[in-house]
């Protein structure tokens, strides 16, 4: 690193003489670019599918679809076969491939293999009028490689895939835009999902299987539960069985709440919180707007002023207890 810039801005006075000091100690000692380097490979997976994509759209007539077909396999097989050089084979514990970017390369592979199984069925009917068994099977191919490899990100991809399947879309910026939740069969297969993923979280860890996974089922769980319980809540008649729903959310809170405080987790309580703070100011102004008085939408617009002002306070004392716990 060059220091003479920062001499000349510490002579301007707009770097302090201890600012000076401290970039002096560490010019000569080296710059991490672990993240920047992760950055770069993943956006260069990603666009490299969709290159190959975007290529085969626009060539279909010309290339024909057996060939692409058998393009996108061998690529597929060949990352996987390849990378199975460098894993040791499946372990309950983590592991670690002996070179560095063998992980991308199994991610490459990941993308490709439901964009395979698709392409398939489209083209080919490869199973038939039942296309469900067109994201089923890549599910299961996916879990199996997300263990055997012990990658993180593969094992997202199977848990969208399971979510697909059943008809959710769980990505968080989409799942409330694209899922249908007026639809009450869609609703309970969302709290089944999300239930079922947050007891693989909790499986992961008593049982000591791939342990680390666990942050990734309780990531998705955690949001399609409570979203689809929040979906319940508003879309059943107030107040009952609207209530039903609201003590579902509440004991969901409790129980996650205080997985929060054993795993000294600010995220899953804050995300806890929130979802709280929205079903109960839900209950609170619904109840109150109902009354159909000046008095009824004032007291709501006084509830929405002083609960933030309270949710601000509690996300506070929650940040000092999860430190103490984490102390201890």
């Amino acid at each position: 690193m060059d220091a003479r810039i920062f001499r000349q801005l510490n002579k301007s006075g707009l770097v302090s003489d201890s600012e000076m000091q401290c970039i002096e100690e560490h010019k000569n000692k080296p710059v991490p670019i672990r993240q920047d380097l992760l950055f770069v490979l993943y956006a260069g997976i990603i666009m490299a599918v969709y290159g190959l994509g975007t290529l085969i759209y626009r060539n279909i007539d010309d290339i024909g679809h057996g060939v692409v077909a058998g393009i996108i396999a061998v690529i597929c097989a060949g990352c996987f076969f390849w990378s199975r050089k460098f894993v040791t084979g499946f372990s309950t514990d983590k592991t670690e491939p002996s070179r560095y970017f063998v992980d991308y390369v199994v991610l490459s592979g990941a993308l490709l293999l439901p964009l395979l199984a698709g392409y398939l069925q489209y083209v080919y009917q490869l199973f038939g009028a039942r296309w469900g068994l067109a994201t089923f099977v890549p599910m299961l191919l996916l879990f199996l490689v997300g263990y055997y490899y012990d990658h993180k990100g593969v094992v997202s991809l199977a848990v969208t895939n399971l979510a697909a399947w059943l008809g959710i879309t769980v990505a968080p910026l989409q799942a409330a835009e694209e899922n249908d939740f007026t639809n009450e069969k869609l609703i309970y297969t969302g709290v089944a999902l999300g239930g079922m993923l947050l007891l693989l979280a909790y499986a992961s860890v008593q049982k000591n299987i791939k342990a680390h996974f666990a942050d990734v089922y309780r990531n998705f769980g955690l949001h399609v539960l409570f979203i689809s319980l929040t979906a319940g809540l508003f879309h059943f008649h107030f107040p009952f069985p609207a209530v039903i729903w609201f003590l579902l959310i509440a004991l969901a809170c409790y129980l996650l709440g205080k997985r929060a405080l054993n795993i000294n987790s600010y995220y899953l309580m804050v995300v806890t919180a929130l979802y709280g703070y929205i079903a109960v100011s839900y209950m609170v102004i619904y109840g109150l707007i109902t009354i159909g008085s000046d008095g009824g939408l004032f007291l709501a617009l006084l509830y929405g002023v002083l609960s933030g002002i309270g949710l601000i306070i509690l996300l506070v004392n929650l940040h000092r207890k999860i430190k103490k716990h984490a102390g201890v």
